[in-house]
């Protein structure tokens, strides 16, 4: 029988924002030009990348290093934005 510790109930909170902001996202109840979109992706990048420290995975680890870069890229393109829109 398999056994999950801490790290595996990390990585699945980071699996399920990222999961949950897309599912919102293509429902339209989320804005991916808002901070709240990356903002949210990256965090659960990270959850997950901190899952993969106890079990790791080189190709996950590749796809969450890149899916915590574009967040950044994102998070940063947002946050310039509200600030010169004025919100």
């Amino acid at each position: 029988m398999m056994q999950l510790g801490i790290t595996d109930f990390i990585g699945f909170t980071g699996v399920a924002l990222i999961v949950a902001t897309y599912f919102l996202l293509q429902i339209g109840r989320m804005d991916a030009s808002k901070p709240l979109y990356p903002a949210l992706n990256g965090a659960g990048a990270i959850l997950i990348l901190i899952s993969l420290m106890h079990t790791f995975n080189a190709a996950s680890f590749v796809i969450e290093l890149f899916w915590l870069a574009i967040s950044a890229i994102g998070l940063v393109r947002a946050l310039i934005a509200r600030s010169k829109s004025g919100d």
